[in-house]
């Protein structure tokens, strides 16, 4: 699927270890959005980081949607493929420890992550047709190759009321990016990314600043922070992310 409809493409035995490699991330992600519990019959999509990432998968929606219309099949893989392995390296490690807690929090984060998987389950049908349909049988009944396909609108209508409020289309963004940064200063250390954070200072604009507020527990979570402080920069200050590590104990 990475060569256009009517080109000579060479065959690549590396592709068939990307291919393994994604399918097995497919699973292995399925398994963690679905052992977290099942949302209750009640449960609403509210918390922002969630909301934030539905808005990037109506985004997704449109563009694989676009792309398979117009038969470009290599761009709707792509673009599919690079969502997906954001959401397993940015959304999944900071929604997870509330999506295993309770509360209203815990079930806007498993509602979101079942939402996910069925909308990134049809899109990659077309392209693995087989471990999409394996993952699918674990929760769904009849086959993932009948259902319909997924639409924008149905995920932005879950955000309706929260899209345009600050931060939402940025929170997940902008959280990734801190959460990054504090991942590369405990590889630069070369401790556990299970350290313990001492101290995150993050310095920057007003709008991200409101960004990095909506999503502060699921941050503080993630990257194991004991003291997070938000600044907004004055003017002319560069935006900077400070991070404090704890004193490391002697194994």
């Amino acid at each position: 699927a990475s060569g256009r409809p009517g080109t000579d493409t060479a065959f690549d035995p590396g592709q068939m270890k990307i291919g393994r490699r994604l399918a097995i991330k497919i699973l292995n992600a399925s398994k963690f959005a679905l052992g977290t519990g099942e949302p209750s019959q009640d449960a609403q999509i509210t918390d922002f980081l969630d909301l934030a990432m539905l808005v990037e998968l109506a985004a997704l929606v449109d563009d694989a949607t676009r792309a398979f219309d117009g038969f470009d099949y290599a761009r709707a893989l792509q673009r599919t493929e690079e969502f997906f392995w954001r959401f397993c390296d940015d959304y999944l490690e900071l929604v997870k420890a509330r999506a295993y807690g309770e509360g209203s929090g815990a079930d806007s984060a498993r509602l979101a992550l079942r939402t996910a998987l069925d909308t990134m389950l049809a899109l990659f049908a077309p392209f693995l047709p087989y471990v999409t349909e394996e993952v699918w049988s674990w929760y769904q009944q009849g086959s993932l190759h009948r259902s319909a396909w997924p639409q924008s609108a149905s995920l932005r209508s879950l955000a309706a009321d929260m899209t345009s409020a600050d931060g939402v289309p940025s929170c997940l963004a902008v959280t990734a990016e801190v959460l990054g940064k504090v991942r590369k200063a405990k590889s630069d250390a070369k401790v556990s990314q299970r350290a313990v954070v001492e101290t995150l200072k993050v310095t920057d604009t007003a709008d991200r600043i409101s960004a990095l507020n909506a999503a502060v527990h699921d941050l503080n979570a993630a990257g194991s922070v004991t003291s997070l402080q938000l600044v907004v920069a004055e003017p002319g200050v560069e935006p900077s992310v400070e991070v404090i590590l704890a004193p490391q104990q002697d194994e």
